[in-house]
Protein backbone atom coordinates (compact mmCIF):
# COMPACT_ATOMS: atom_id res chain seq x y z
CA UNK A 1 0.00 0.00 0.00
CA UNK A 2 1.16 3.30 -0.84
CA UNK A 3 1.57 6.43 1.83
CA UNK A 4 0.21 9.38 2.25
CA UNK A 5 0.73 12.72 4.18
CA UNK A 6 -2.18 14.32 5.55
CA UNK A 7 -1.63 17.93 6.64
CA UNK A 8 -4.36 19.96 8.52
CA UNK A 9 -4.24 23.45 6.71
CA UNK A 10 -8.02 24.70 8.09
CA UNK A 11 -9.44 24.43 11.06
CA UNK A 12 -12.22 22.20 12.29
CA UNK A 13 -14.09 25.51 14.33
CA UNK A 14 -17.06 26.36 12.66
CA UNK A 15 -17.63 22.91 10.78
CA UNK A 16 -19.99 20.52 11.48
CA UNK A 17 -19.94 17.65 14.26
CA UNK A 18 -19.25 14.91 11.80
CA UNK A 19 -16.22 16.58 9.86
CA UNK A 20 -14.70 17.59 13.65
CA UNK A 21 -14.64 13.87 14.58
CA UNK A 22 -13.36 12.84 11.19
CA UNK A 23 -10.71 15.22 10.96
CA UNK A 24 -10.00 13.17 14.88
CA UNK A 25 -10.31 10.06 13.48
CA UNK A 26 -7.61 10.85 11.07
CA UNK A 27 -5.20 11.75 14.23
CA UNK A 28 -5.32 15.46 13.12
CA UNK A 29 -5.58 17.51 16.74
CA UNK A 30 -4.36 20.92 15.74
CA UNK A 31 -3.19 23.32 13.02
CA UNK A 32 -0.49 22.21 11.00
CA UNK A 33 0.03 19.11 12.56
CA UNK A 34 0.75 15.89 10.41
CA UNK A 35 0.02 12.48 9.90
CA UNK A 36 1.33 9.57 7.85
CA UNK A 37 -1.26 6.56 7.30
CA UNK A 38 -2.00 4.27 4.57
CA UNK A 39 -3.73 5.24 1.85
CA UNK A 40 -6.51 2.13 2.65
CA UNK A 41 -10.23 2.82 0.87
CA UNK A 42 -11.56 3.66 4.50
CA UNK A 43 -8.53 6.52 4.66
CA UNK A 44 -8.91 7.92 1.62
CA UNK A 45 -13.09 8.18 1.83
CA UNK A 46 -12.13 10.23 4.86
CA UNK A 47 -9.92 12.19 3.51
CA UNK A 48 -12.71 13.64 0.74
CA UNK A 49 -14.94 14.35 3.45
CA UNK A 50 -12.22 16.93 4.60
CA UNK A 51 -10.38 17.70 2.01
CA UNK A 52 -11.24 21.36 2.23
CA UNK A 53 -9.49 21.55 5.53
CA UNK A 54 -6.55 19.19 4.98
CA UNK A 55 -3.51 19.14 2.35
CA UNK A 56 -2.47 15.64 0.89
CA UNK A 57 0.81 14.29 -0.26
CA UNK A 58 2.09 11.15 -1.30
CA UNK A 59 4.89 9.99 -0.17
CA UNK A 60 7.78 8.11 -1.46
CA UNK A 61 9.06 5.46 0.23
Amino acid sequence: MAKIKITQVKSGIDRSERQKLTLKALGLTKMHATVEVEATPQILGMVRKVDHLVKVETVNA
